[in-house]
């Protein structure tokens, strides 16, 4: 766990930020709060090594020429795939040629048609969409690591708030130091695909990937392997759970969803964003979470959402008995597929409640315990019961890096002065926030002359 002490103060590691020392490890990174530094290109040697056993960074995932681990595995699981359910769409998520056609009766559970969350395949689990806690709010964000979440990230530590942070695999093995802080906070980390394109677009392979090489990027860089996982713009079939079930994810959505990441793109006015949390909080006042807690779609993709987040927080705290992750309220404890000593553990509701809140629980409504998905429809002991070891090493306890600093590329902004680094969403699908590879250079939006000539002297090559 982070301290927010000494060992994190700036004349004790020696460290002068105005100077621009690169990171060296998660703990020094984690003391950075100029986005522009933040979001400054750092290079990880282990990393470095290890990134020609993963897809291109934000390219759609295939399998890498000779990765057998991989490939056999997925010869394992498309054993088991509906040949029925055929891919739909494009990776961008323009669906004009399936829809005319796709049979409105919904076969395929497919939630951007119909918000299905029932697979209709024997045998696969319902998607989590909310809690069974009541008056309880289930915290999550997309999209991580950000570069720039530093500010963030000591909030929800200051405020001793715990979530499931779904990671983008390309961010991850763009900012490993990130991502180990969100372990070492005590997060539980999940997955959200490797490029952050629509799963149900890609065929078998590429959507075995996608989850794949995501899984494996998290187990390099921060030590465990993940259980959970949520579907880029909820584009997810019932081909898709099968795929991710049998890599041991279990598949979460949502129940409300606030927008927040439509203000990057002009989409949406920060007002109207404030009024779909206000929405979540009148329906709270109406009763409606008085049988079940609610799990709300919120995003780490930019300054703008963060910064959101923590304005909300105290409504969000005065609407709701309790904040927790997913995993306290469905009493999940098992946060990964490691138990090993030392391994970080979650905590039951009640326990949860209690460590957090001082109160006690009398009767939680949750009766799960440790839960997740069979690896395989064939069972546990099953030819798939087992995921494969990963085939690359961990860098969790590396402590050295380099960074040439004529090399240094900022790719992220903060909301005052800046645009905290993003990917793009729904309707701009092809960015992404980038830490080493810059062969997707585009423009971005500077608010202030401050951000422009201080991108101007570090870099004038950025990637969305």
């Amino acid at each position: 766990m982070f301290l927010r002490t000494g060992l994190f103060s700036l004349s004790l590691l020696g460290l002068s930020r105005s100077q621009n020392v690169p990171p060296t490890d998660a703990e020094s990174a984690a003391l950075i709060q100029d986005p522009i530094e933040e979001c400054t290109s750092y290079n990880v040697p282990m990393v470095d090594e290890i990134k020609p056993n993963f897809p291109p960074i934000w390219e759609p995932a295939v399998i890498v020429e000779g990765d057998t681990a991989a490939q056999n595995k997925f010869n394992e699981i498309k054993q088991v795939l509906p040949s029925n359910i055929k891919p739909k769409g494009t990776h961008d998520g323009d669906f004009s040629k399936t829809l005319p056609s796709y049979d409105v009766s919904d076969p395929d559970c497919w939630y951007t048609f119909n918000k299905c969350t029932k697979p209709k395949v024997e045998g696969l689990s319902d998607d989590i969409t909310n809690l069974p806690e009541p008056e309880a709010w289930g915290l999550g964000f997309d999209d991580g690591p950000n570069c720039s979440h530093n500010k963030f990230y000591d909030f929800l530590s200051e405020n001793e708030l715990k979530a499931n942070m779904y990671y983008i695999g390309s961010n991850v093995l763009n900012w490993p130091y990130q991502a180990q802080r969100g372990r070492s906070d005590g997060h539980q980390l999940c997955v959200h695909s490797w490029s952050h394109h629509h799963m149900t677009s890609f065929d078998d392979e590429g959507a075995f990937a996608e989850l794949y090489y995501t899984i494996q990027a998290i187990k390099a860089v921060t030590g465990v392997t993940p259980t959970c996982w949520r579907p880029p713009f909820g584009d997810v079939d019932d081909r898709i759970r099968l795929i991710a079930e049998s890599l041991g994810l279990e598949t979460t959505l949502w129940e409300y969803d606030t927008k927040d990441w439509q203000t990057n793109f002009s989409q949406l006015d920060i007002d109207t964003v404030r009024q779909n949390y206000e929405d979540v909080f009148d329906a709270a006042k109406n009763g409606t979470f008085n049988d079940h807690g609610t799990i709300v779609l919120t995003h780490e993709i930019t300054g703008n959402t963060m910064d959101l987040f923590m304005e909300m927080y105290p409504k969000i705290k005065e609407n709701f008995k309790y904040v927790v992750p997913f995993y306290a309220a469905t009493n999940t404890t098992n946060l990964y597929v490691e138990t090993d000593e030392g391994v970080e553990q979650g905590e039951t509701f009640e326990d949860y409640v209690n460590h957090v809140y001082g109160s006690t629980v009398s009767a939680p409504t949750s009766t799960n315990t440790n839960y997740h998905p069979e690896p395989t429809k064939t069972g546990w002991g099953g030819p798939l019961a087992t995921m494969a070891n990963p085939t690359v090493v961990s860098i969790e306890s590396a402590s050295e890096s380099g960074s040439d600093e004529d090399d240094n590329v900022v790719n992220g902004q903060n909301d005052s002065d800046i645009n905290r680094v993003s990917i793009e969403h729904k309707d701009s699908p092809n960015g992404k926030g980038d830490s080493s590879d810059n062969s997707k250079a585009t423009h971005t939006s500077v608010t202030s002359l401050t951000a422009i000539v201080a991108l101007f002297v570090i870099s004038t090559s950025f990637t969305f």
